[in-house]
């Protein structure tokens, strides 16, 4: 089994695709939704383009897929979610998933693993923290509870939100 941990994020009608796309990866990984690990959810402003800010968290599961399984899957929820297959980089988005995690694999596609956001943004790097603190980032060879400590936490504002779920 596979340790894969994903980057969900939301700014177009994010109290509702938060409480959709949580159940929506435990359904498609066939798992019920209490085995995900579910960081604290966080608001972001947009980071590399102006717009509405958004509510980030990590999920964390264990699964049996390939990571270019894992992909797909995430692909696909974001387009149930609607998602353009035209959408650009830095752009509102309804559901977005990256796949941050998949093992210690060092990989540039079909996913960019580990995904660099992890050390440069902190609405990526504080939720992984929390669910996998101890873990050594696969290139730094430091944890992530670590990694998130030594963040310049000024650089980039997050709010801790309640959980809606």
């Amino acid at each position: 089994m596979a340790q894969i941990f994903i980057s969900l994020g939301s700014s177009i009608q994010r109290e509702r695709h938060v409480q959709q796309g949580i159940p929506a990866l435990a359904k498609a990984f066939n798992i019920p939704v209490e085995q995900l690990s579910l960081s604290s959810l966080f608001e972001s402003e947009a980071i590399g383009f102006q717009g509405a800010v958004f509510y980030n968290m990590v999920i964390g599961l264990s699964c049996t897929h390939s990571v270019d399984e894992v992909a797909d899957i995430l692909r696909n929820i974001e387009f149930v979610f609607g998602r353009s297959a035209q959408a650009t980089k830095f752009s509102p988005r309804t559901l977005d998933l990256d796949l941050l995690l998949y093992d210690d694999l060092v990989i540039d596609s079909p996913a960019q693993l580990p995904r660099d956001e992890i050390a440069t943004n902190a609405f990526v790097l504080w939720p992984l923290s929390e669910v996998a603190a101890k873990l050594i980032h696969p290139t730094l060879k430091i944890n992530y509870a670590t990694l998130w400590k030594n963040y310049n936490k000024q650089s980039q504002k997050l709010k801790i939100i309640p959980n809606c779920w």
